[in-house]
């Protein structure tokens, strides 16, 4: 789509399942499978939709989803139903190369959000997935990564960014930052302390991207937290100042695991906030 003076694409990465209750912390089953009927070992289907920007300039994706290192046990495991590389999805949707991505963005640095980011090439060996492209992750983000905290280690795996970093690629900004003209990042606490959300500002639009703030449109409701966020209850005060915002501004947004319809508008009525088609 054209956003402004910037072409914008939905490039998603691939299906995978993750366990309902955590996904929807302390919301209970009845309510959360009304949206997200669970399988047989509970867990949601969700996707990764990373977000490709064509500026004429530079050619910029944020987020890389969930990556193709895994291995049978764990693709099993995260239910990862993939049916074609990322690159492939780029190629056919936004009609580039990896080659030509010139930088790719993380909010954070989770695996499925920075998976992506590395590939394995011919030999095994784990190399950057964009070989031309700068890499942008928050300092403070690249810091917890690197020392994580009991409850999100297993989020971080180090194959995802230090290749990066021992290639030269990474470049570690402040907390917020412009990526490119109208392109944002800032800082949200809630899931961590350091993830960032974007927002993309063209001809006074605004497309907004909540990461894992609300990471599906059934999470909408201010209460409906994941069970993975470090800091709830900074989540719950972000979803306060941003959704009505984003409804009152008729931002369009972007909701990162949404498996059905990542992109929408934000609109209140009767006191809830719903989302509806972009035009």
């Amino acid at each position: 789509m054209q956003f402004g003076d910037y072409r914008v694409e939905i490039v998603s990465d691939c299906e995978f399942r993750l366990d309902g209750g955590a996904m929807f912390g302390v919301v209970p089953r009845n309510l959360w499978s009304r949206h997200f009927p669970p399988d047989d070992q509970n867990r949601i289907r969700m996707n990764m939709n990373c977000v490709f920007v064509d500026t004429g300039k530079e050619r910029v994706l944020i987020e890389t989803g969930i990556g193709d290192k895994w291995s049978d046990k764990h693709r099993a495991m995260y239910g990862i139903d993939r049916r074609r590389t990322l690159e492939e999805s780029l190629r056919a949707i936004a009609g580039v190369s990896a080659n030509e991505i010139t930088i790719v963005v993380n909010t954070h640095l989770h695996f499925d959000h920075a998976g992506g980011n590395t590939r394995l090439d011919d030999k095994g060996k784990v190399v950057p997935a964009f070989p031309n492209a700068r890499y942008f992750v928050s300092r403070a983000e690249y810091e917890h990564a690197e020392a994580p905290h009991e409850r999100d280690r297993a989020s971080y795996l180090p194959d995802n960014w230090r290749p990066l970093k021992d290639s030269g690629q990474l470049e570690l900004k402040e907390s917020e930052y412009e990526v490119v003209p109208g392109l944002r990042m800032q800082t949200q606490p809630g899931h961590n302390r350091s993830m960032q959300c974007w927002r993309l500002q063209q001809n006074r639009r605004t497309l907004f991207g909540f990461a894992d703030l609300v990471p599906t449109r059934a999470h909408l409701p201010f209460a409906w937290v994941m069970g993975y966020d470090l800091y709830p209850i900074e989540t719950v005060e972000a979803k306060k100042k941003l959704l009505p915002k984003a409804a009152r501004e008729n931002w369009t947004c972007l909701f990162y695991h949404d498996p059905d319809q990542p992109l929408g508008r934000l609109v209140e009525e009767e006191g809830k906030l719903l989302v509806r088609p972009t035009v």
